[in-house]
């Protein structure tokens, strides 16, 4: 099948592609290489360095003729979605829809679309949180998704385009990058190795749920090869706060760091675990990878490869 992969040069897009090449796909990837990397790139994929909210899109499309598309191009940091919320719209919303439109206008057979689960669901009443959770985002960047998720289902009622959300809980890996907001897993292997002190905000006592990079690819194939329409969480239901996240990388380094704390952030969240019941039972996913085991798989390409 020929899968056009948009931020295909990304964290989560590059490892995607390289699962979907493995397993005998013709790759398309789209990437304007705002926050990807050129070195992500598989290079048995065909590469357009292309905006999506670019008319351009279209001529690609007429090209390539895709016939499934993976959706994980975006603008990704909150706090530049807060501090700039039209230019997030301009990326993750007019982005999406320019892309959307091309794929109903080109008969595409399905779309994958990369969501999130702490930024929707926000600081849930019940934890871990299902997706029939109320979604009431509090930043831009969350609210942009579920935008997204909204037309999803307006383009597969009206114009029968099928399609899958995944909400992702905080993905963590190799190649993620450490030096923006997100990725707090990255941002602390990048210090650790450099026997930096890392920079706790709070209390460290908030938590989140961690799945590593490979058990979110192993999601993305089995929505593209199963007809399930609708939503599903990517999480692990296993909360870990941001101490015990520190402890477990500087036990796997065998380091005697201490973290560096300093006052806790406007409008961080205290707690984000999501439930995976509904995609365990109607996709047969759950995570293989424990968070000890993605770690040490992380700290080993942190080594031996520039963060």
């Amino acid at each position: 099948m020929k899968i056009l992969v948009t931020g295909g040069a990304g964290f989560i897009g590059s490892h995607l592609a390289d699962k979907l090449i493995e397993q005998g796909h013709q790759v398309v990837i789209v990437d304007n290489l705002s926050t990807g990397r050129k070195e992500n790139l598989n290079p048995k994929a065909k590469f357009y360095e292309l905006d999506i909210a670019s008319l351009e899109l279209s001529n690609l499309f007429k090209i390539e003729k895709p016939e499934a598309v993976f959706h994980l191009a975006a603008q990704i940091d909150v706090r530049k979605s807060v501090a700039d919320p039209v230019e997030d719209a301009r990326t993750n919303i007019l982005g999406s829809l320019n892309l959307l439109e091309n794929c109903k206008k080109f008969n595409i057979k399905k779309i994958i679309f990369i969501s999130t689960g702490g930024a929707i669901y926000g600081d849930a009443d019940i934890v871990p949180t299902p997706e029939t959770h109320p979604a009431l985002p509090v930043s831009p960047y969350g609210v942009a998704k579920l935008s997204i998720e909204k037309y999803l289902n307006y383009y597969y009622q009206i114009f029968g385009l099928n399609y899958t959300v995944l909400r992702l809980a905080n993905i963590y890996g190799p190649r993620q990058d450490p030096l923006g907001e997100a990725g707090v897993v990255a941002i602390f292997c990048n210090k650790l190795l450099k026997n930096e002190q890392p920079i706790i905000y709070g209390d460290g006592k908030q938590t989140r749920d961690y799945v590593f990079v490979e058990d979110v690819v192993n999601a993305g194939i089995l929505a593209l090869k199963q007809d399930k329409i609708g939503i599903f969480n990517v999480g692990t239901e296993k909360e870990t706060s941001v101490n015990e996240l520190f402890q477990k990388l500087t036990e796997v380094m065998d380091l005697k760091i201490e973290p560096i704390y300093k006052p806790s952030r406007t409008g961080e969240q205290q707690r984000s675990c999501l439930d995976y019941s509904k995609i365990k039972k109607e996709l047969g996913w759950e995570a293989k990878y424990s968070l000890e085991q993605g770690l040490s798989k992380t700290i080993k390409w942190g080594k031996h490869n520039e963060y």
